[in-house]
């Protein structure tokens, strides 16, 4: 048997989507620059995904621009937030538990001049409204908060964060990463005071390496790339018309039925979670109450056993995890997120993630307990010797 438990590194694409994406690289494959009739067939997709974003999102087509994915998104909110208003400030807020796709970019601008606070979280990992009023200064341009944390699922409080800028700090532009939140979550921008949004294809069934930045008609960034013009200035390159029209097909599937399909996970979330508990020298991470954190996410330390060695362990029996984010293998010095919720060493150090999707089984959580049950005693003995 296989028990894929790693959704929130990737996603099986869903069958519609690679249906489209075949479809626009065989037949319908023209450049949508082009004027003839192969360009404006192309152009369709476009404009097509552009419509379905924004209705799930509530906001107005134009203010949907698609990017390469998450990191792209992310780095365009930042970079283009510093560029374009640094004669009014150069103060950015952002947290201590924020995707490296946010972080990098953060201490580059830091290296540039720009001064980069972190918002410390509570051992569940969620920020403070408190603490960003307490920090906040007429000076800031930008506060960029992640909706749900990628390692343990926390949920932070983007609406009260959003509403509290746009009441008392209007200037400032307020950025989420929704990357782990968009398809788990209804998120209406306008109503949370969200003036950019970053999503990624390949978290919701859709391809790789496309995503988009919702950026509200109020604000004024910079382009990061230049070049042809497309997507009205703000994202110069060819479109990328497959990647496209598959995150739009899955962004429309996924929110289809959005309650049913989250209350499932969270069904599998409360079940892994029992028979975690049941296993000797297990610890949960992530708000206890596991109702209020990411209905896709549940991260457990398995105290004894390095988390590398268990990864490697399941997979040799069909069970793929990931040993925290799927991104922080490409990093060195440990999980910010664990360093920042205050978790010890030998937890940081045994941690695994389990990720869902509304296509996960009941019975690829039952096996993989199982493997769990049968694998950790010999592990834990061979880590004593």
């Amino acid at each position: 048997m296989e028990a894929y438990l790693d959704n929130s590194a990737t996603t099986r694409c869903y069958e519609e989507v690679a249906d489209v994406v075949r479809k626009t690289m065989l037949e319908d494959y023209g450049n949508p620059s082009s004027m003839h009739t192969k360009g404006v067939e192309a152009e369709k997709y476009l404009r097509q995904s552009q419509d379905i974003l924004a209705g799930i999102l509530k906001v107005k087509p134009q203010e949907i621009f698609f990017t390469s994915g998450g990191t792209e998104s992310n780095n365009w909110a930042l970079f283009g937030t510093a560029m374009s208003r640094k004669r009014k400030g150069k103060r950015i807020i952002t947290t201590a538990i924020e995707h490296s796709a946010i972080a990098a970019p953060a201490a580059a601008l830091e290296d540039l001049g720009y001064e980069i606070v972190r918002l410390p979280v509570n051992r569940e990992g969620c920020v403070s409204l408190e603490d960003l009023k307490a920090v906040m200064t007429e000076d800031t341009i930008l506060v960029s908060v992640m909706m749900v944390n990628n390692e343990i699922g926390a949920v932070e409080p983007v609406s009260e964060i959003g509403n509290f800028l746009r009441e008392n700090y209007p200037d400032c532009y307020f950025h989420v990463d929704a990357i782990q939140a968009f398809g788990k979550y209804r998120i209406l921008p306008k109503r949370m005071k969200i003036d950019m949004l970053s999503v990624s294809g390949h978290k919701i069934h859709g391809p790789k390496g496309v995503g988009f930045l919702y950026i509200d008609q109020r604000v004024r960034i910079s382009p990061v790339i230049y070049g042809g013009g497309q997507q009205a200035g703000m994202r110069s390159g060819t479109d990328n018309v497959p990647g496209v029209a598959g995150l739009g097909v899955a962004a429309e599937r996924i929110y289809r039925n959005l309650d049913s399909d989250t209350a499932h996970m969270y069904e599998l979330k409360e079940h892994l979670a029992e028979g975690l508990r049941e296993i000797e020298d297990v610890k949960l991470h992530g708000p206890e109450d596991l109702g209020k954190g990411a209905p896709h996410i549940l991260n457990a330390s398995f105290v004894g056993v390095r988390s590398e060695v268990l990864l490697h362990t399941l997979e040799d029996r069909g069970i793929y995890v990931s040993a925290g984010s799927a991104c922080s293998s490409h990093r060195h010095g440990g999980s910010s997120t664990m360093e920042a919720t205050r978790t010890g060493k030998a937890e940081t150090e045994s941690s695994v993630r389990f990720s869902f999707s509304e296509l996960t089984t009941t019975e690829e959580i039952d096996y993989a307990l199982e493997v769990l049950r049968e694998v950790l005693p010999q592990l834990r003995r061979f880590t004593r010797k």
